[in-house]
């Protein structure tokens, strides 16, 4: 993958039919925190981290870098959707590629918001970087996980155990479309990274 750096950035907000995909902002310090310390988000990653823990080491503005993205609905947080470059992997295939990650607050799921946000980001990665593959890896029991990959494009190249789980790794080609929907019952981030 192309660093995210050569990409100009924070790019301008991306609009969906209902969702605001932008850049990390001060105002959504409180619904990070609320994330990374939810037990639901992270039932296949490894459980959560105390809410406390996350209070004292989270700057007062969440971290800012390219290939993070913020969504926001109605004007508040509801999840996030990263980017970034897998540096390094369990599975040598995945090494170099863009890895698509998401997590998003328990009240948002079952909306098809990591649907619509998922393939808000895709649509834009195309258009900056239109021949880097994308990458996705979750658990095998993470089944909205498993449905949501699916509805975007991405393709099982395989399954690997890590943090006492099965694992599936997908590759979604630049040639795949994203897909643009509405999924039902989008849990969270595609899970397994302990």
């Amino acid at each position: 993958m192309t660093d995210l750096g050569t990409v100009a950035w924070p790019p301008a907000p991306i609009r969906t039919g209902r969702l605001v995909v932008r850049e990390p902002e001060a105002r959504d310090r409180a619904a990070v925190v609320e994330l990374f310390a939810s037990p639901e988000v992270h039932t296949y990653l490894g459980g959560p981290r105390g809410r406390d823990d996350i209070e004292r080491e989270m700057p007062a503005a969440p971290e800012r870098r390219p290939g993070r993205f913020v969504v926001e609905r109605d004007g508040a947080m509801i999840g996030q959707v990263t980017l970034t470059e897998n540096t390094r992997h369990r599975c040598p295939v995945a090494v170099g590629k863009a890895d698509l990650g998401y997590l998003f607050l328990p009240r948002a799921w079952g909306f098809g918001y990591a649907a619509e946000a998922c393939a808000a980001v895709l649509g834009w990665f195309d258009g900056v970087l239109p021949d880097e593959p994308v990458v996705l890896a979750t658990q095998t029991a993470n089944l909205r996980s498993m449905r949501l990959a699916a509805k975007l494009g991405f393709g099982e190249l395989e399954r690997f155990h890590a943090w006492d789980a099965e694992q599936w790794l997908g590759l979604r080609s630049p040639v795949t479309p994203a897909g643009s929907g509405d999924v039902e019952g989008d849990r969270g981030r595609h899970g397994g990274r302990g």
